[in-house]
């Protein structure tokens, strides 16, 4: 017999790894916040005989959803300007907003709302790019969720830093502060290649391959980005990055709705990231990323939700199964990205987007306990007959009963165990409050 802190046995079991496979009357055990065994029910049962108990009968387990990319503060100005093109959305709206109110409160008021929310839908790791991260970075400790912060760059002054030194300044400091937190990592985040130029690029550049950090940013949003490019500068933003040394597996490029052929191929060929933004694209009429031929290149397609004030939720199961439908639509082939590809995308492959890839992702002995439990005994869900089909297809974030972050529930039966959700939307409205009315 052997310890362990809790077996969970749940009618499916879907581990990610191997990619496709769904496991039936299995269950899984936890110890020190890692998994430990993944085998028969019954044979665990008698494995783990001293280890207590968590029956799910009716329930799919399966790795905690890893949210690629968001803006996670931005929660507080969802909805604040809908239904405009991204160049005015930003410049005319969101902009002059962070300006006004974007500080360190703000900050951590809004990725506290921003993690109940994906906490809520099964999200278990974010990664996030927005100002003042050492407060997203603790409201992530706050609520017990993992967290990839970016060290955000953009040769504009904002509220958190007034010069590019300031920017770099402030993002290393981030980094000293929390390299040795179990649940945080960070990333360099240039917000784009038309706002950084190519001095600070190759700071990053050089200072990443020293820390061994990845790179995330945006690149080829919209088809103005591209063309706006070739016509100051001469080439299309890839291509430049490519010539700064960035287009490698440390670059994780976000959006990517413009690609040619050989952009695929040299993104392949590099290991790069793209992680996919559906819902966010679709809002802002920025177009369409080519997934299913990404994919068949090789090339690792995660999935993110952007931010809230672009989406307009942090609901990574609706953004999976919208990846899925869009990218059918795109290539015409009702074949491609299928619900296990879908499924891969919000958790594995987003895992290593985030160089995560052998902490999370998928339900492999030795990997933290970052799991999820999807109630699948619901209307919407009834009958079952393909368990992961259903998930992608069909499953709701109401219908997430269970949230382990390495190995700590943080939700349990549908209700937090550590946030205080009541006090944080109190926080919330508050802010609304003062963003229509414009007074602090």
């Amino acid at each position: 017999m052997e310890e362990a802190d809790f077996l969970i046995s749940a009618r499916w079991i879907i581990p990610v790894e191997p990619h496709g496979v769904v496991l039936e009357n299995h269950a899984l055990a936890v110890r020190g916040g890692r998994i430990v065994a993944l085998e028969d029910a019954a044979q665990a049962a008698r494995r783990f005989a001293g280890a207590t108990r968590l029956d799910r009968p009716n329930h799919a387990l399966l790795p905690g959803l890893v949210n690629a990319h968001t803006h996670a503060a931005m929660s507080l100005f969802r909805g604040l300007a809908d239904d405009l093109p991204l160049g005015e959305w930003l410049g005319e709206h969101i902009w002059p907003a962070e300006a006004r109110w974007a500080g360190p409160e703000f900050v951590r008021d809004g990725t506290e709302l921003a993690v109940l929310e994906m906490l809520r839908g099964g999200t278990t790791c974010f990664n996030d790019m927005y100002f003042f991260p050492d407060q997203s970075a603790q409201a992530a400790i706050t609520q017990g969720i993992r967290a990839a912060v970016g060290m955000i760059l953009i040769e504009q002054p904002t509220r958190y830093a007034s010069t590019i030194d300031e920017y770099f300044d402030k993002g290393l400091a981030v980094h000293d502060q929390f390299r040795s937190h179990p649940l945080l990592s960070t990333s360099f985040a240039p917000h784009a290649p038309y706002t950084v130029s190519d001095e600070p690029l190759q700071r990053v550049r050089k200072l990443a391959d020293e820390l061994d950090v990845p790179v995330h940013m945006h690149v080829h949003e919209t088809a103005h980005e591209v063309a706006t490019a070739i016509s100051d500068q001469g080439r299309r933003p890839l291509a430049r990055l490519e010539e700064l040394g960035l287009v490698n597996s440390a670059l994780a490029a976000v959006h990517m709705t413009q690609l040619t052929a050989q952009e695929i191929d040299a993104l392949a060929a590099a290991g790069s990231s793209v992680v996919h933004c559906p819902e966010s694209n679709l809002k802002l009429a920025s177009g369409f990323c080519p997934v299913a031929r990404l994919l068949d290149a090789g090339v690792n397609v995660a999935l993110g939700t952007d931010g809230a004030a672009s989406n307009n939720d942090l609901d990574l199961l609706g953004e999976m199964r919208t990846a899925a439908l869009l990218a059918k639509a795109v290539a015409e082939d009702a074949t491609v990205v299928g619900a296990p590809d879908a499924l891969a995308m919000a958790t594995l492959n987003g895992a290593r987007s985030l160089g995560l890839a052998n902490e999370i992702g998928s339900l492999l002995p030795g990997k933290a306990a970052d799991l999820i439990c999807i109630d699948m005994q619901q209307p919407a869900t009834t009958p079952v007959y393909n368990p992961l089909s259903q998930v992608v297809y069909a499953a709701s974030r109401d219908q997430i009963s269970d949230v382990w972050v390495a190995g700590e529930a943080l939700l349990a039966d549908g209700q937090f165990t550590r946030a205080a959700a009541a006090d944080v939307m109190e926080r919330a409205t508050a802010w609304r409050d003062r963003v229509v009315s414009g007074h602090d």
